[in-house]
């Protein structure tokens, strides 16, 4: 843990005035410097690991809103895409302002959850010194550094069929594989943004970008969705557990509008590099399982084959989860070009994150 302390500390002073000024420091924030009690290390673990995503998920989401979005003071940095736009909006007319208001969800997330580590006196969570990767070119980009990479992204689309499943849930059935929604999205290094202007063009090319895009928004959103429910059972306040409990739910939110306009990503072949995105209501695929209209989580078994089914958030499994998160956002290819020490940060706060513990048995 020296190196995450010795990272976190340095900017520790910009942190706290950066997030009181969020929280308000002579209101809320400063109440609650003078108030509340310290936070166990396993809750700080706990908090901070949520923090740290919430940051990786902003940077991303600023990307796609500087390209796709509504740019205004919420979402500050780009100046958009029209063309990129476009091909969004052909996965839904409204695409721009839920790509603006999701962007603007993560950020009061971190936002959030560093104020209130910090409030606790505990360390917040700081990826600043790995925001060095170059990002889009494209018209309407700020050309910022970044956190993450969206340009070779490799995604296990199976979330579709594991939320259509009856019959499975990776809980009880952790080698059960899922099949893929888009099978050429697990195969190869796709972008989810136009790398340059160059990208804009043949109309197919553009539109494959933006099919990526709307496959790989639900991606990262599904994660959330079960990152919270998870975390929540290993904390020990009462008021932590209210903070996923509430953030939690929102991330759901985001996944099952993403998952619904993928639904709607045109049937095509992307000229550049043979990508396929399929007819997901069409014979080799179709039926319940692929049916794209099928946005509610089908009731699988949950906690026991001798209980009832139920229609629940899937995996809720404890152990490990944050680990498991760290892997998932890596294999995704979202971290190309990040050095060994970002990896090794990640993979403490993950640590640290599945060591945090309730009192009794679990």
């Amino acid at each position: 843990m020296k190196f995450i302390a010795r990272g976190l500390n340095s900017n520790r002073r910009w942190f706290m005035k950066k997030a009181l000024a969020a929280a308000g420091a002579t209101g809320v924030g400063a109440r609650l410097l003078a108030d509340s009690p310290k936070l166990s290390k396993g809750d700080a673990a706990l908090l901070r690991f949520a923090a740290a995503a919430e940051i990786l998920e902003s940077d991303l989401w600023i990307q796609y809103n500087e390209l796709g979005g509504i740019q205004d003071k919420e979402a500050p940095g780009g100046s958009g895409n029209p063309t990129y736009t476009a091909k969004l909006e052909n996965l839904d007319s409204d695409f721009p302002q839920y790509i603006h208001d999701n962007t603007d969800d993560e950020i009061t997330h971190f936002t959030f959850l560093n104020a209130y580590l910090m409030s606790n006196g505990a360390a917040p969570a700081n990826l600043d010194q790995f925001r060095t990767l170059p990002g889009s070119t494209a018209t309407g980009s700020s050309r910022n550094p970044r956190l993450t990479n969206l340009m070779q992204l490799t995604l296990d689309t199976s979330w579709w069929t594991r939320y259509r499943s009856s019959a499975n849930n990776p809980d009880l059935d952790p080698n059960f594989v899922f099949p893929q929604a888009v099978p050429g999205l697990a195969k190869g290094q796709f972008t989810a943004i136009p790398r340059t202007d160059a990208d804009l063009t043949p109309d197919a090319h553009i539109q494959a970008i933006a099919n990526t895009a709307g496959f790989h928004m639900p991606t990262i959103e599904q994660g959330g969705s079960s990152l919270y429910p998870s975390m929540a059972q290993r904390a020990t306040s009462a008021e932590v557990l209210r903070i996923l409990i509430s953030i939690g739910p929102t991330e759901t939110m985001h996944f099952q509008t993403w998952s619904d306009k993928a639904g709607n990503a045109p049937p095509l072949t992307d000229p550049t590099n043979g990508l396929v995105f399929p007819d997901l209501n069409s014979p080799p695929f179709g039926g319940e399982t692929f049916q794209t209209n099928l946005i509610m989580p089908e009731p699988c078994p949950f906690l026991s084959r001798s209980l009832p089914v139920c229609s629940i958030i899937r995996p809720t499994e404890t152990k490990g989860v944050a680990m498991g998160v760290v892997k998932f956002l890596t294999a995704m290819g979202l971290f190309i070009g990040q050095p060994s020490t970002f990896f090794e940060l990640l993979q403490d706060l993950a640590a640290e994150a599945d060591a945090a513990k309730r009192p009794g048995p679990d």
